[in-house]
């Protein structure tokens, strides 16, 4: 545990020199900017939103998206890269499809979800859903590939149908790397729905970034900035601790 605090100390060196040297500067140049702020402009304005109530709204809107876009994506995503890894034939006739589709940039869908769904909470989700979709395509696939080949081999003998051998054979398998795709699908998802209101959705944390910016208030921008990456940090810490509790021998591998 010592080694554990110091290390956290080490690593809290550079961020923390940072601020003073920046709150430093700033109270030597008496700065006054429309686009920079001082650390201690900063946090009086994080203060400022949270007393308001305006960041706790604007969070459990971007929040809110962002659990049900991951969710959706992560778990249908899974399910047609089991099915695929499990069926040869499914696997070539989708492959191409979605090679095509897959590199294809989830911003750039944006404009089209607006036009079939209109600004929302459900673009916002719609949008993240498919953002996450075929990377969780990709590893579930891969996963179920990497299953041990004797154990398909024994659910065959077995002739086991295709939900018994998911859940018997499959799904016991590869659960530790599914838990993997949702712990990084996590944190994309809150890049995407900041993104989404930023650009089209006049909800949450992206649209309050903007209308600070647009108002000329930068300490209350970067207090967004400091926000998000401090929940972005707080999901990152607790999906860790939920690995570390389910499947330890990953964690160990991670830290390695």
């Amino acid at each position: 545990m010592t080694a554990a605090f110091g290390k956290s100390w080490r690593a809290a060196l550079l961020p923390l020199g940072v601020i003073a040297v920046a709150q430093i500067t700033a109270t030597a140049t008496r700065l006054e900017s429309d686009s920079l702020a001082s650390p201690a402009a900063i946090v009086l304005a994080l203060f400022s939103v949270i007393a308001d109530g305006s960041l706790l709204r604007a969070t459990f809107d971007t929040l809110t998206a962002a659990f049900f876009g991951c969710i959706i994506g992560v778990g249908l995503g899974s399910l047609i890269g089991i099915v695929l890894g499990l069926f040869r034939l499914a696997d070539d006739l989708l492959d191409l499809t979605i090679e095509l589709l897959r590199p294809v940039p989830v911003v750039a869908l944006i404009p089209v979800v607006m036009m079939l769904l209109g600004f929302g909470a459900s673009m916002e989700v719609v949008i993240i859903s498919l953002g996450l979709l075929w990377p969780s395509v990709v590893l579930a696939r891969a996963a179920v590939k990497e299953v041990e080949p004797r154990l398909m081999e024994v659910s065959a003998v077995l002739q086991l149908g295709f939900s018994a051998r998911l859940r018997k054979v499959v799904l016991p398998a590869i659960l530790p790397q599914l838990f993997m795709s949702l712990k990084l699908a996590a944190g994309y998802a809150l890049v995407v729905a900041v993104t989404v209101e930023i650009t089209a959705n006049p909800f949450g944390l992206g649209y309050g970034i903007m209308m600070a910016q647009q108002a000329l208030r930068p300490a209350e921008m970067f207090a967004y900035l400091v926000w998000i990456g401090t929940i972005g940090w707080v999901i990152s810490m607790g999906l860790n601790a939920v690995q570390r509790i389910f499947f330890p021998a990953y964690a160990k591998g991670e830290r390695q």
